[in-house]
């Protein structure tokens, strides 16, 4: 399994690095809609669909919205809003489990969820990419989140014992959070000494990362309350060793519109 890992991680960084930085304009846009269309297919199962057909027939439906949103740029604040209040609905729900599934246990219910949590994904990576340094942005965004899973994972194992949601993911703790949350602040306060950040500044970049940490917990735990209703461990296996592509970018989808709503905020 490690050597899966090991090997797939290192054929897909090179091409993530290279998309996510490289491409520019509608190449970026098709880069990144062919990796949400993915994540589409593996959501239909999630959703309780198990016939290919069927799986396929949402991933292209997704493409298409995609496809729209690509042409109507105008549309962006309203993905992105209802990006939001989505995630807002998603932690109740994710505190509130197994009682709040019944407000989504239908088929047609996740179905409307996947689009809620996928194109919104897409729109928030494609508004952060035409920003200036959107390059650094995205990778700003990335680290954030890579920081708050290897600073969680460490406090965790070391001080964990408070449970964060035992009914959706057991092994997560409370502590786990606050060790993810501080490592991702120390990093944006480096960042903000090193560029010389003003007080006001410095307070609202901490004040947005911690937001952005909490967030991708929600998002991590979101797709582990959903794997957990299908009784399902991975969300595919399409990335040998590692899962699924939702199962790799589960807090990037909650983190990413939520990111470039507080940017435009930002810049307003």
């Amino acid at each position: 399994m490690l050597k899966q890992r090991i090997i797939t991680a290192l054929i897909l960084l090179p091409i993530a690095l290279c998309g996510f930085f490289l491409l520019e304009g509608s190449s970026f846009a098709l880069f990144i809609g062919f990796v949400v269309t993915l994540g589409a297919w593996e959501w239909a199962r999630l959703a309780g669909f198990t016939a290919q057909p069927i799986r396929v027939a949402y991933a292209v439906v997704v493409a298409l919205m995609l496809f729209v949103m690509y042409i109507l740029p105008g549309l962006a604040p309203w993905v992105l809003g209802a990006s939001v209040l989505w995630w807002g609905v998603a932690t109740y729900l994710v505190l509130t489990y197994p009682r709040s599934s019944e407000h989504w246990a239908s088929a047609a219910s996740k179905l409307v969820i996947g689009l809620l949590i996928l194109l919104p994904a897409w729109q928030g990576l494609v508004q952060i990419k035409q920003a200036p340094l959107g390059n650094w942005l995205i990778m700003a965004v990335m680290v954030l989140v890579w920081g708050a899973d290897i600073g969680a994972y460490f406090s965790g194992r070391a001080f964990g014992k408070r449970k964060l949601a035992p009914q959706v993911s057991p092994g997560k703790s409370w502590e786990g959070v606050y060790g993810g949350l501080l490592l991702s602040l120390l990093i944006t306060a480096i960042v903000g000494l090193v560029r010389d950040w003003s007080f006001a500044q410095m307070l609202m970049g901490l004040i947005g990362a911690a937001v952005i940490v909490f967030i991708s917990v929600v998002g991590d735990l979101t797709e582990s309350m959903f794997k957990r209703q299908s009784g399902i461990k991975d969300s595919s296996n399409l990335l040998p060793g590692h899962g699924g592509v939702l199962d790799r970018i589960d807090s990037l989808t909650a983190a990413i519109p939520v990111f470039a709503v507080l940017l435009w905020m930002a810049a307003s």
